[in-house]
């Protein structure tokens, strides 16, 4: 990648990627040099009153922490000269184009990793404790200065009473003050302890890397739901009187029933790859596409003079044959269509390619412009 766009100051994206990435920690000064939120304080606390923000209040009082959810109003919020208080919002990315745009710096990992931007204000003292996460995350440091603690987790037992998952017994042999353009990389497992000191503001970069057995129950519910209905169950001709002296025993022909059922449930590997992106594409919970009421002829008109960008909340991904977005699956003649994985990869297409693109993908495009999934550039 070019050295404008690549983040990490200091280090070449092989050295980072082979000697640090899910490896070890990597503090690094001056990454992005100049580097200023392009949030203010107060267009934060805005977004934290916003009915699709996840906002989270995060209060500790001596050795207790509490935690509030949002959204919160204008007067919510404790007075900025109190200490140890912190605000939490999370997927800013989702929110705010300026936030969007940090993230094509960081596309040097897969966008099936990506999970969000989060930023967080904190005031003298702020923070939310000792704790462990199961992703990576490269914090900037935006505003103001954060003191910060890591170390290996040897002890992964949590505090009892706590409204956060606090580590019972943490040890840190790390110990660094982060200015405004430093960057820190943590990879999944590392205990760490941020306090804010004075006022600041953290820029939090997170890639999932969620372990084998979430991923597999969301996925085979995907991949349960996508099954025909197949046959109905019957104990015709199997029932005796016999069962009225243990009515609560589980029959063991239902179980044969449904073992034969999940064996069926074998994708193969193009169908397990699409219903994976389509699971990784899905929209979270927050969030909603606005569709666009201009007429089909006027956005048809729009796209031949500038083409298109995806909105900052679509997701989109493709495999060796399949293009998903938003957690739909798009149609099949166009799964190895080169324009969508353009698209993708771009998140923009210009005049030109739309004139290229055939008619029946440009009905595709003009619909998911309708749906507000991207707009006209």
């Amino acid at each position: 990648m070019s050295t404008s766009c690549w983040p990490l100051r200091g280090i070449s994206p092989d050295a980072f990627l082979r000697r640090h990435w899910q490896r070890r920690p990597l503090l690094l000064r001056q990454a992005l040099p100049g580097f200023s939120s392009p949030l203010s304080r107060a267009e934060l606390f805005a977004l934290a009153g916003a009915d699709d923000a996840e906002a989270r209040l995060v209060q500790r009082d001596g050795g207790d922490w509490s935690v509030r959810h949002g959204p919160f109003g204008a007067r919510a919020l404790p007075p900025l000269r109190r200490p140890q208080w912190t605000l939490l919002v999370q997927g800013v990315d989702l929110l705010d184009d300026r936030v969007a745009g940090l993230l094509e710096r960081f596309r040097f990992i897969p966008d099936a990793r990506l999970d969000d931007i989060m930023i967080s204000w904190a005031s003298d003292g702020g923070g939310v404790g000792p704790h462990v996460d199961d992703y990576d995350v490269f914090l900037i440091q935006a505003q103001g200065r954060r003191r910060w603690r890591l170390g290996p987790v040897r002890d992964t037992s949590m505090r009892d009473g706590q409204a956060l998952k606090l580590l019972r017994h943490f040890e840190p042999d790390t110990d660094v003050v982060l200015d405004p353009g430093d960057v820190l990389y943590l990879p999944p497992g590392w205990g760490h302890d941020g306090i804010a000191v004075g006022a600041c503001m953290t820029y939090s970069v997170g890639f999932r890397a969620p372990p084998a057995g979430e991923l597999m129950r969301q996925l085979l519910w995907k991949l349960a739901d996508e099954q025909p209905p197949g046959a109905r169950y019957s104990d015709r001709g199997r029932v005796g009187a016999a069962v009225a002296r243990h009515p609560a025993r589980i029959p063991e022909d239902m179980v044969d029933f449904l073992q034969q059922a999940f064996s069926r449930l074998r994708p193969g590997r193009g169908a397990f790859t699409a219903a994976l992106g389509e699971l990784l594409t899905e929209p979270k919970a927050q969030v909603w596409f606005e569709s666009d009421p201009t007429p089909p002829a006027q956005l048809r008109r729009a796209l031949a003079r500038s083409g298109l960008r995806l909105d900052r909340r679509s997701r989109m991904l493709y495999a060796a044959d399949a293009v998903m977005i938003n957690g739909e699956r798009a149609p099949a003649e166009h799964g190895r269509a080169a324009l969508l994985r353009r698209l993708a990869d771009l998140r923009r297409l210009d005049a030109q390619d739309w004139a290229a693109a055939p008619e029946a993908l440009r009905a595709l495009l003009l619909d998911w412009c309708r749906q507000g999934w991207a707009h006209p550039r």
